[in-house]
């Protein structure tokens, strides 16, 4: 045991000062994580996706045209220990998979929108509909025109965070929002099947004698119409 000036060193007064700060951190430390334990959390989220913005800010970060994004991963990180009150995915255009429709709403009831053109207009007409009904909403998409709506509904009290590619994420965007999520390669799966073309289908013919792809001539005299040309006297 170490004497200082013959008294033991537990009993000077450097030595209790700090034993008495250990033992307030570790209670500091242990009501910390009591409180954490009892706190909950009952705060619901809105996750709306700019479907085409991010297949192509995945795509031009993986070099490959069949990159989605993995919900599956994806959405449990974004949540946390938060509830799921809407799940959108915007996307242009009418042509959109049947099995993303049908998996996004077996998995969470979500539903997929297709847009005339941009995604940007009904998604923020959506986000304005559900900022009194949410309190967050996660945009899914690196595009600077989000910028007003953020900060629309961060006026209005809504908790609005970002989940994009960083790489096509605009700064401003990042800066304007509560939270920014970084969406990267480990957060996508490759569809096997969209960099393979499907072969043109061959031109069918009725009359075997003619070959492909060869017109009949017209007669002389004959427009394409097929009415005769009047002689004018």
């Amino acid at each position: 045991m170490i004497r200082a000036a013959g008294r033991d060193w537990q009993e000077c007064p450097l030595a209790k000062m700090n034993q008495s700060q250990v033992a307030v951190e570790a209670a500091l430390g242990q009501s910390a994580n009591t409180m954490q334990e009892n706190v909950r959390i009952s705060q619901t989220v809105a996750i709306l996706v700019d479907g085409n913005n991010l297949e192509r800010s995945l795509q031009d970060l993986t070099g490959n045209e069949g990159a989605m994004v993995n919900f599956d991963s994806v959405i449990p990180r974004l949540l946390g220990n938060r509830a799921l009150n809407r799940f959108i995915y915007f996307r242009e255009g009418k042509q959109i998979s049947s099995k993303l429709a049908e998996r996004i709403h077996e998995r969470y009831h979500g539903s997929v929108r297709p847009c005339h053109k941009s995604a940007d207009i009904p998604l923020t007409i959506k986000a304005t509909q559900l900022s009194g009904k949410v309190d967050a909403v996660i945009i899914m998409s690196g595009d600077s025109d989000y910028v007003e709506l953020v900060a629309h509904l961060k006026s209005e009290g809504v908790r609005v965070e970002i989940a994009a590619v960083k790489r096509n994420t605009a700064h401003v965007l990042i800066e304007e929002a509560d939270y920014y999520h970084e969406i990267g390669r480990d957060d996508c799966f490759f569809y096997q099947g969209a960099n393979k073309a499907s072969p043109p289908e061959p031109v069918r013919n009725s009359n075997p004698n003619q070959a492909p792809n060869q017109t009949k001539a017209r007669p002389n005299n004959r427009p394409a119409n097929n009415r005769p040309i009047k002689k004018r006297g």
